[in-house]
Parts: C-alpha cells; structure tokens; sequence
C-alpha cells in the first residue's frame, strides 16, 4: 500500500482537491465548470477563424491593379512599381457606379406558337 501511495501521489492529491471542492462547492458548480471549459475549448477556434476573416477582408481591401500591365500592389502609391502606369483602386470602383444601360440586357419578346 505505501508504494501505491509513493507512485500515485499526483493522481492521490488531485483527487482529494476534487472531492474537496465538490463537497464544499456541490456538484452543480463541478458540472457548470466542466461545462464553461468545454465551451471555451470549442469557442476559441470560432474566435480565431473570425479574426482571420476580419484580417483578410481587410488585407483585401488594401489591394491595387495597373491598368496597363495588371500587376498587384498593396502599397498606396499611385503608380505601378513595374511599369509605371496609373494603379486603379479596386475598392473605389464599384458596379454600381456604371450607367445601368451597360448592365442592362434587353430581351425582346416573341410570341410562341
């Protein structure tokens, strides 16, 4: 028995200290806890993958194109490192702000018989 003891001495104290703290606390604070510390271990990955979202729209944001060569700049300079043309912002350019008769696809109707 006291070599039991000897080799089990951590799994003997974490034991007690849990008996302890369910007799003194209850059980219903045991099971929340277990329960808190599951759904941190499942929440923790959610958070983390939203803050990778949130941080590669932002990086997306911050991404230019030359008009004449096409190459990809994340500066915020107006010219094109590689070939010196103008950068377009592709934030500021939006569909919406095209004429919509460009947009627009005119379908003529026929009568079928």
């Amino acid at each position: 028995m006291d070599y039991f003891l000897k080799s089990n001495k951590t799994l003997l104290t974490y034991t007690l200290i849990t008996l302890f703290i369910i007799s003194t606390l209850g059980i219903k604070f045991f099971i929340s806890f277990l329960g808190n510390i599951l759904l941190l271990l499942f929440l923790i990955p959610i958070f983390l993958l939203l803050i990778l979202f949130i941080g590669f729209n932002s990086y997306k944001s911050k991404i230019n194109t030359c008009n004449n060569c096409g190459a990809i700049s994340l500066g915020l300079s107006d010219t094109c490192m590689n070939c010196g043309g103008e950068l377009k912002d592709t934030n500021k350019e939006s569909k919406f702000n095209k004429n919509p008769s460009e947009r627009t696809i005119e379908v003529n109707a026929e009568e079928v018989k």
